[in-house]
């Protein structure tokens, strides 16, 4: 089966990609081992989406059909140091909206997924795995496990932080472990949270509060490995006074919502995102430290830069050409780079119990905060992307 190119992995960002190219010519086929499903209750995960990802959802024809009540705009961001330093952002302040909305994961991907069902241009192969990819000069070549071969001009990796397409097509990754895991967790809450997100930088780790739709709230921990055996271990009730007192009781009460979850923290640098007839995308191309809560949008920027470069394209144009995928790539060079590097050194920095350097941290910290100019560049490269 030929098509002009082949996404594998149809996660947020390859959904994304394969619906953003909705309205050209090209014929794309979409490798995915499980459809996505509406979890009960409340979903273990939950993103931020910046205002830039909202109005590429919007443009999709996505955002508008999300149900408003699992939707909860953010206000405001509170962010406390671990000996004084305090520094908040504030959407009112800086004219726009919101800062971001926090929503489901699940919530997102089910309707994009409903939008490639009815897509003309697209080719669902699910339940479907990829067992050997070719990369020549005139094309690739997948073929899945069950013995199914697809051709292509272009092969995008979308599938995750362990890219098999990525392993496959020889680009090397650099793993830096940060020997931390991610506790996640929702929770109701006894006082109104009125659409404020928290963030405490703790001498055992970064602990954030997101606002959900209702008087619920959504936790990250970002937390050194024994920490969070020991926060996965704890009864319910345990567990939900530990997460109360770290966040000073900042909203009453806490009652858990749902089933605690942990995934490990690592720093994952790509030495490129294209190849000849290969393109990145997503966590396949770059993943970082949650603190930021930008690693969604990355995603979602990468697949919205990738479909203008290819979309752009005449019809006897080869997708697959290199000096057109580094199109993309210079389009992708600067975000994911700085973002990289700004959570890594956060994370580094806030990680060393030094007295000296934690004065030196904390009065960074609220010298940001006196400075209005500095704050607003800061909110609006958030929510935008750029400066």
């Amino acid at each position: 089966m030929k098509f002009d190119l082949i996404i594998v992995g149809g996660g947020l960002a390859g959904a994304a990609l394969a619906v953003a190219l909705r309205r050209s010519a090209l014929r794309i086929a979409l490798v995915e081992h499980a459809a996505p499903r509406r979890p009960h209750g409340w979903d273990a995960r939950i993103y931020a989406y910046s205002p830039a990802s909202a109005r590429f959802l919007n443009e999709l024809g996505v955002w508008s059909h999300l149900d408003p009540q699992r939707l909860c705009p953010v206000s405001e961001m509170r962010i406390r140091g671990d000996a004084g330093g305090e520094l908040s952002f504030s959407a009112y302040d800086s004219g726009l909206p919101e800062l971001a909305w926090i929503g489901e994961s699940s919530l997102v991907h089910m309707e994009l997924w409903e939008s490639l069902r009815r897509q003309h241009n697209v080719t669902l192969f699910c339940p479907a795995m990829p067992a050997s990819l070719e990369v020549a000069a005139a094309g690739a070549s997948l073929r899945l496990a069950d013995g199914r071969a697809l051709e292509a001009a272009l092969v995008v990796a979308a599938d995750g932080r362990e890219s098999w397409v990525r392993a496959r097509a020889g680009i090397a990754s650099k793993v830096t472990p940060y020997g931390e895991r991610g506790v996640v967790a929702n929770f109701a809450c006894e006082r109104p949270h009125r659409g404020v997100a928290f963030q405490w930088f703790r001498e055992d780790g970064v602990l954030a509060w997101l606002p959900l739709a209702g008087d619920a709230i959504s936790m990250v921990w970002s937390a050194p490995d024994a920490l969070a055996d020991e926060l996965l271990a704890l009864e319910p009730d345990a567990f939900c006074a530990r997460v109360d007192a770290a966040g000073a009781r900042a909203l009453g009460r806490l009652e858990l919502l749902g089933e605690r979850a942990a995934f490990p923290l690592r720093l994952m640098r790509v030495d490129e995102i294209v190849r000849p007839r290969v393109a990145l995308i997503g966590d396949a191309a770059h993943a970082i430290h949650p603190l930021s809560g930008h690693g969604i949008n990355l995603g979602f920027q990468d697949a919205q830069a990738l479909a203008e470069v290819l979309g752009a394209l005449p019809g006897w144009c080869d997708v697959g050409d290199l000096a057109v995928l580094r199109r993309y790539a210079r389009m992708r060079a600067e975000e994911p780079f700085l973002l990289q590097y700004t959570t890594h050194a956060l994370n580094r920095l806030f990680g060393r119990h030094d007295p000296a350097l934690a004065m030196l941290r904390n009065l960074g910290m609220n010298l940001v905060g006196h400075l209005p100019v500095v704050k607003d560049a800061l909110v609006r490269y958030a929510a935008n992307g750029r400066f």
